[in-house]
């Protein structure tokens, strides 16, 4: 029989544990040992297993407790989470600030809040008295897709509120931006490499396709974090201002950004703007912006939103990172319905923090363009900041030693005759062990027949051997 003082001894180790992840994992400021952490645990795991009427999927046991899920149910934000306009330069910001004036009918100066632009995937947390109750992905803004067994596994999300400053609402609603850091993207695919898995192309591909797998004890082994930026509903409670939410969810043990900032005019945000344009690359995780919101929620009610984004906010876009490199050789790569795509291969440069050495050259009519030769230095970027391009030749540093290219008329792994449709140029032979391969990566996928264990290198030695 649960007597009172188990009960609450349950609930005060959940509470204490809770807190000390929230000291851990978001401040990085742990006030016990690893020790006493682990007691605090083994008597809450021994008290739940000895009253299993006392367990709760808000556990800080339960984290990975799940069965994995066949698929994920659709479900509808309480308010939409709308996307952002888009500015791309400082003419189109300062728009931005007449544009709220003129709506508001005021020549006074506007209070802004800007944050850092984080390049991840956006969810919605649902809190009920304190408790995680579920999680989304944004979707379309309008529904989105039910991921709360995938949240609960990441150490920065507290299944319960800290209760120990202020009451917590009946129902707040949070938005937050999940990422994966930059070195532990990294780390995740030299992992994946040894092991045959594809590599994830950014830390955003890593992030989103960690939250979207049906088994919850995969996403736990995957280093994502979150921070939040937002609200949505919330009952029991009120706020005045953006950067008042912002101060108080990190007192219920929401992580928000350290490097949000409270501007008085839009030139402050240009300011802020540029300094956080220099600080991106030290930066543990990727940015591709600043956001920028009116400060005053009665203002922001008042300019409300057009079509699907709010008249009150707006993300200002870095420009592209560039960088210069050289280009060691075009390779020809095959794919699965054997279109021949050349490849670049560069010497290694990190591009926006992270390291390229290949990029796509798209087709022959593309390379033509570019004028782009094997040996040639080039300037290359990631596109939206995600993936390695050729911008253009240095033509100045030619020396009359660099090889022009031109596609083959054999295929280079099976040598049938490659014949060109439109742009793209195709192997046709009906046996060709890189379209064979290509195929069998495909049908063993997760967007297929999702076969465990069936990766990369596998693959490759079982077409090899022609098994």
């Amino acid at each position: 029989m649960v007597t009172e003082t188990i009960r609450k001894r349950v609930e005060k180790l959940r509470e204490e544990i809770e807190y000390h992840n929230y000291r851990y994992y978001v401040l990085d400021q742990s006030e016990v040992s690893d020790a006493q952490y682990d007691r605090m645990m083994r008597e809450l795991e021994k008290l739940e297993e000895g009253y299993p009427e006392l367990r709760s999927p808000n556990s800080p046991t339960q984290r990975v407790g799940a069965p994995p899920l066949e698929a994920f149910e659709i479900v509808r934000h309480t308010l939409p989470m709308l996307s952002l306009a888009n500015a791309f330069d400082e003419n189109e910001a300062r728009d931005f600030d007449k544009r709220v004036k003129k709506f508001l009918g005021s020549s006074e100066e506007i209070t802004y809040v800007a944050e850092p632009k984080l390049d991840g995937l956006a969810v919605e947390l649902v809190y009920e008295a304190g408790h995680l109750m579920a999680g989304s992905t944004r979707g379309d803004g309008v529904n989105g897709e039910n991921i709360t067994q995938n949240l609960r596994t990441i150490k920065t999300i507290p299944l319960q509120l800290i209760r120990k400053e202020i009451p917590v609402p009946e129902r707040l609603e949070v938005r937050g931006e999940v990422i994966m850091q930059v070195k532990r993207f990294e780390e995740l695919n030299r992992r994946r490499e040894k092991t045959g898995e594809p590599l994830f192309a950014n830390p955003r591909n890593a992030a989103a396709g960690s939250l979207r797998q049906l088994d919850p004890k995969v996403t736990c082994e995957r280093p994502l974090e979150i921070y939040c930026y937002g609200i949505g509903e919330v009952r029991g409670a009120s706020f005045k201002t953006h950067y008042e939410i912002l101060q108080t969810l990190p007192k219920w043990g929401l992580r928000a950004n350290p490097h949000i900032r409270r501007c008085r005019n839009i030139d402050e945000v240009l300011e802020y703007y540029h300094e956080m344009n220099e600080k991106r690359e030290n930066l543990p995780y990727e940015i591709d912006g600043i956001v920028i919101k009116v400060d005053r929620i009665d203002l922001q009610t008042r300019l409300g939103e057009i079509s699907r984004s709010p008249r009150w906010a707006l993300a200002f876009k870095f420009a592209p990172k560039q960088e210069t490199t050289k280009i060691l050789d075009i390779i020809v790569q095959v794919g699965r319905t054997g279109a021949l795509t050349p490849v670049a291969v560069m010497e290694p440069v990190r591009v926006g923090g992270v390291e390229v050495s290949r990029a796509t050259l798209h087709n022959q009519d593309e390379i033509d363009r570019l004028d782009v030769r094997v040996g040639d230095t080039v300037i290359i970027q990631r596109a939206g900041d995600v993936i390695p391009e050729v911008v253009h030749v240095v033509t100045s540093k030619r020396k009359d030693t660099e090889k022009k290219f031109r596609m083959p008329s054999k295929c280079p792994v099976c040598g049938a005759e490659v014949v060109k449709e439109e742009v793209i140029y195709r192997c046709i032979g009906l046996a060709c062990p890189a379209q064979l391969k290509g195929r069998i990566k495909h049908f063993a996928s997760k967007r297929a027949m999702d076969i465990d264990g069936l990766g990369v290198k596998l693959i490759d030695q079982l077409v090899d051997k022609g098994l």
